[in-house]
């Protein structure tokens, strides 16, 4: 697999990496047997790049891997986590005080004295401008308490925001064949700027793997039950926002493009991160993974080559019969 350079951190990192959202159990239950399992086996693929929060199961995702990476100390790996979600989503959260406690206790869940990128967990649009945000985290670089901070955002304005202050090593951000607008001003920002691009949701809650259908649901505890009117937290993180029917209905498009255009035998799921990874601009994909099979299959689309013409364009016209005028303008 690829490394790229993840923006201003200078850390080289795998082109797909692991989000671990689904370890925190968050997702359903996974146990941390389980959940080492996908560690190990991501490693084992080529997969040098974690993304966790420290929300995600109340921490257990940090502590998970934590001990994980403590087992590994010649792997360089690359721990990014996040913060800011701990309190009600108010600018007068986003503090100093605020900061070095919710850092000190990703430090004490990951058992590290520095963390490697810290990213703030999709704040409030005040919060992205504010010069008093970044005056705060720049304090917890000089205290030695985090190596690189970044944002993890909604928008595509909160994006080109976070871009064009100077010290932001990285924008995490929504990407997929089901949520095109970062490319048009989100991406080429990022790449002059030389900021990372993590690109999250890669498989809109798993539509994009071509597996479900209008039948299917999912656990109670599951945010894509829980979630699909953005009462728990913003609705473009479910399905990337697209309604559930319209997003099966597409994504049954989008296998036929695979099945039709494809590298032979790669699947819908590793074409659709093939697809995000391979766009200019994006230093790593981090789709999740509920079991060791899952975690491979998605390691392998860091090897595919370059997709067909056809392909892409097919992308583009699904998305713009599907989902331009549902979510271009909201995001």
């Amino acid at each position: 697999m690829d490394h790229r350079t993840l923006g201003r951190t200078g850390r080289d990192v795998s082109t797909v990496g692991l989000g671990t959202w689904q370890l925190g159990a968050d997702w359903g239950e996974v146990s941390e047997h389980d959940a080492r399992a996908v560690l190990e086996t991501s490693l084992e693929a080529g997969v040098t790049l974690f993304d966790t929060a420290d929300v995600y199961g109340d921490g257990r995702s940090e502590q998970v891997i934590g001990r994980f990476v403590a087992d590994h100390p010649d792997a360089a790996l690359t721990v990014a986590t996040k913060m800011g979600r701990r309190a009600e989503q108010v600018p007068e959260s986003y503090t100093l005080e605020h900061f070095r406690g919710w850092v000190d206790r990703s430090r004490r869940n990951l058992g590290v004295d520095r963390l490697d990128l810290v990213q703030l967990h999709c704040p409030p649009s005040a919060t992205v401008t504010a010069d008093a945000t970044y005056e705060a985290l720049d304090t917890l670089v000089a205290d030695g308490a985090i190596a690189a901070y970044g944002l993890s955002v909604e928008t595509t304005d909160q994006a080109l925001d976070a871009i064009a202050r100077p010290h932001v090593a990285s924008v995490q951000i929504i990407l997929n064949a089901f949520r095109l607008k970062p490319l048009d001003a989100v991406l080429p920002a990022a790449e002059e700027a030389g900021v990372g691009i993590l690109a999250r949701v890669p498989l809109a809650s798993g539509l994009l793997s071509g597996t479900y259908d209008e039948t299917t649901t999912f656990a109670a505890d599951d945010h894509r039950t829980y979630n699909r009117d953005g009462s728990a937290f913003d609705v473009g993180e479910t399905f990337s926002g697209v309604d559930f029917a319209t997003g099966v209905r597409a994504a049954q498009e989008f296998s036929a493009l695979v099945a039709e255009h494809g590298p032979e035998g790669a699947t819908p799921a590793q074409v659709a991160l093939a697809w995000v990874w391979q766009q200019p601009g994006v230093t790593t994909v981090i789709p999740g993974a509920r079991n060791p099979g899952q975690a491979r299959a998605n390691a392998a689309a860091g090897a595919l080559p370059p997709l067909a013409p056809a392909l892409l364009e097919g992308v583009r016209d699904l998305y713009d019969a599907r989902f331009r005028a549902q979510v271009h303008h909201r995001w």
